[in-house]
């Protein structure tokens, strides 16, 4: 039996809460409504409604974890477990109505991920993992694609936008994967590139000066499908450094390879 079987259907009680106001207020935004953070990075009324309604579900069911999340980030973590918490991953694509967004949600014990869950509202698409129970999509078990060279490959990757002075070494990564594989895609949701990569739709995925939330449920997603994360050194510190490689395990080292030809 799951050990976190009694913390599941809160996680799946969040979601569906935060996935509620994000369609409610889909295609209605006003200018008012978005906020800059920084180029190209913005955060809207919605990504703060949801991220509250959630967090206030998780804490009303576990009040000893700490949460971590996009918009309101602890300044110190004392517990052993937090939530790890994405209200509204593809914000850029939502404001301008663009079909491809999602909610995330992880959980880690004392530094591992142990529960994730992506929801694509849109799709009414639920992904669930649990370490050491495999990966799910509406309760379906998935796994990872089993093509074993990146020039049959359909892959993903997100540029750095939070990072322009890498732009021209990812560029050099970007044209070699892209002329060496059978398609990249730059959709705008690492969280859903992460999970599609779990469930066979993609091959792999790269992308780098990721946040925890943007990377925690998907990896592990991965993980339990029969993939393989690291970050770009081939290491485990994806999670905090935000450089991710996730694939299906058969073209890891291939992509790890191109990546690092071009960044020590």
């Amino acid at each position: 039996m799951s050990k976190y079987i009694e913390l599941i259907p809160t996680i799946k009680k969040a979601v569906f809460a935060g996935a509620e106001i994000l369609l409610s207020h889909l295609g209605k935004l006003s200018q008012m409504d978005i906020n800059t953070k920084a180029k190209n990075d913005f955060v809207t009324k919605v990504d703060k409604e949801s991220e509250v309604c959630i967090v206030n579900i998780l804490r009303e069911r576990t009040p000893n974890f700490d949460i971590l999340t996009e918009e309101t980030i602890p300044d110190e973590m004392k517990r052993n477990n937090r939530w790890i918490v994405d209200p509204l991953d593809g914000t850029t694509n939502y404001i301008h109505n663009f079909p491809f967004f999602a909610i995330s949600i992880a959980l880690e014990e004392k530094g591992t991920v142990v529960l994730g869950m992506v929801y694509d509202p849109l799709r009414k698409e639920l992904f669930f993992a649990e370490k050491g129970k495999g990966a799910f999509l509406n309760d379906k078990s998935i796994s990872v694609s089993k093509r074993k060279t990146v020039d049959e490959c359909f892959l993903a990757t997100g540029f750095p936008f939070k990072a322009h002075n890498y732009i021209d070494p990812y560029l050099k990564v970007f044209r070699e994967m892209f002329l060496g594989s059978s398609g990249v895609r730059r959709a705008g949701s690492a969280v859903l590139d992460l999970a599609y990569t779990a469930c066979g739709r993609l091959d792999g995925f790269w992308e780098m000066k990721l946040s925890p939330w943007d990377v925690a449920a998907g990896s592990l997603l991965i993980k339990e499908a029969g993939g393989k994360v690291t970050d770009w050194e081939g290491g485990e510190d994806y999670i905090f450094s935000g450089n991710i490689v996730g694939s299906n395990g058969h073209i890891h080292s291939q992509m790890l390879s191109i990546i690092k030809e071009h960044f020590t």
